[in-house]
């Protein structure tokens, strides 16, 4: 049996000599673990089987930044939100396409989810004050006080072992194994030497992240962003879709996807797009602005792709660039050298190769009050001395996979959940609908923290119900 695809294996049982726990989680991200912890806190036992030496994923690439309404967090700041009024912003950023009952349920499960990991493990979430991402139209967002998605995933670690949450790392889940009644009987994991080890289980929990790291799936499913570079893991292998199709389950809004539209070249970093709505502009080789940067940083991946050479130019100023490099990730691409300075607008335009005619009428309408015919308002003008980052597009993370009801069970063609065999993060179908531009910022890790929390109820249900006398 081949042990490098995901596979699904027909029969009445496992191995006898396969070990037994009552639930098995996919993936050991910020779904996976906060499933664990939720778990654990259920007392029910569970393992984490992870890819790779240590638990990261896409979280630790993030900047980990959550969006959450109705938090102690943001109750303490005085920060007016409900889950309805987030749920409400969830939609209107994907035109209404995203899924009803997952917006509602996650929307709902988000905030109770973070002050859970907060109260109970020590997380610590603060909420970020000064801006607002595109689309939401109050202060959510919930960081740890490290403010990456590096430090999300250490307290979630840390969060674990203090909880004795199993978590089996250099361990590749290749095999689901379902029985004669469809129910899913465990899982077979590769080891780094080659060998195919099995798990018994009563429930598994698909938390293994999308497909983005799957050249031959972005073409099938995502052919804009063939080309482009991905910025994600290479856990995203797309594991669950191929099981999905093994199994015959149902898969949705596979055209949803997180693109970026400031992604440094050729460092191979993240530029914060706060600087963006801060009042920061975009321009290409030709100088000049192409799109409206407000509208998100989604959807500017393809925007940017777009442009000449598939690049641009972050172009800010020294305010812009005191307000940047209060988060760590843009202190980071600085000291790599991804961002450069320009004394004059003649400089800008000698740094970018442009026109210096063309790049000073682009400055020229970047003043208070001025209104583009993209769209776009500005506060005020970039003053020398300029700072600049050349960038290009990339994918970051899918948003479309396993069809999922909302309690986050996967469903089948006929639309009836498999009873035990779960699916959340970027696993599941998330709630950007089917294309780019349905992204609110924090979309990826507000599917993984509160579909992971839901799951975990389920699970602990679903166990309780079914326990043998």
């Amino acid at each position: 049996m081949n042990g490098d695809t995901p596979q699904v294996v027909r029969s009445a049982q496992l191995p006898a000599d396969a070990p037994q726990v009552a639930v098995a989680i996919v993936g050991g991200g910020a779904c996976g673990l906060t499933a664990a912890l939720m778990l654990a806190d259920a007392g029910v036992e569970c393992v984490v089987l992870e890819r790779d030496a240590a638990p990261s994923g896409s979280t630790a690439l993030s900047s980990g930044f959550i969006p959450a309404a109705g938090t102690r967090a943001q109750q303490a700041a005085g920060i007016a939100d409900s889950p309805g009024r987030f749920a409400r912003d969830i939609q209107a950023k994907a035109h209404g396409n995203a899924a009803p009952h997952l917006v509602q349920a996650y929307a709902n499960a988000i905030g109770p989810a973070l002050d859970a990991l907060d109260a109970r493990h020590g997380l610590q979430f603060e909420v970020l004050k000064g801006f607002l991402y595109p689309g939401h139209s109050a202060l959510r967002m919930h960081a740890v006080p490290e403010r990456t998605g590096a430090a999300l995933m250490t307290r979630l670690q840390r969060a674990a072992d203090a909880a004795s949450v199993t978590v089996m790392t250099d361990a590749l889940v290749r095999e689901l194994w379902v029985g004669d009644d469809g129910r899913i009987l465990g899982l077979g994991y590769r080891r780094p030497d080659g060998l195919m080890e099995r798990l018994r289980c009563r429930a598994v929990l698909l938390a293994c992240n999308g497909f983005g790291g799957n050249p031959q799936l972005v073409r099938e499913l995502l052919p804009e962003m063939a080309a482009a570079t991905f910025a994600g893991h290479v856990g995203n292998d797309g594991s669950a879709i191929a099981w999905g199709r093994a199994l015959g389950a149902q898969l949705a809004d596979l055209g949803g996807y997180q693109g970026h539209g400031s992604w440094a070249m050729p460092q191979g970093v993240l530029i914060s797009w706060a600087l963006m709505t801060e009042g920061g502009i975009q321009v290409n080789r030709e100088g000049r602005r192409f799109h409206d940067e407000t509208q998100g940083y989604s959807e500017a991946a393809v925007q940017v792709l777009a442009q000449p050479g598939g690049i641009a130019w972050d172009v800010f100023d020294d305010a812009l660039l005191a307000f940047a490099q209060q988060f760590p990730d843009f202190r980071e691409a600085q000291a790599v050298g991804a961002v450069r300075t320009a004394n004059d607008m003649a400089a800008l335009a000698s740094l970018i190769d442009c026109d210096g005619a063309a790049l000073c009428a682009t400055l020229d309408g970047v003043r208070e009050g001025a209104v583009t015919p993209d769209g776009r308002r500005f506060k005020r003008a970039l003053v020398p001395p300029y700072h600049a980052a050349k960038v290009t597009g990339a994918l970051f993370h899918t948003q479309g996979g396993l069809a999922i009801d909302a309690q986050c069970r996967v469903l089948r063609q006929d639309g009836t959940p498999w009873p035990n065999l779960l699916a959340a993060g970027g696993a599941a179908r998330g709630v950007s609908g089917n294309a780019v531009w349905g992204y609110l910022s924090g979309n990826g890790l507000l599917s993984a923290v509160a579909g992971g929390a839901i799951a975990a109820r389920t699970l602990a249900h679903y166990l309780a119900s079914t326990e043998v006398a």
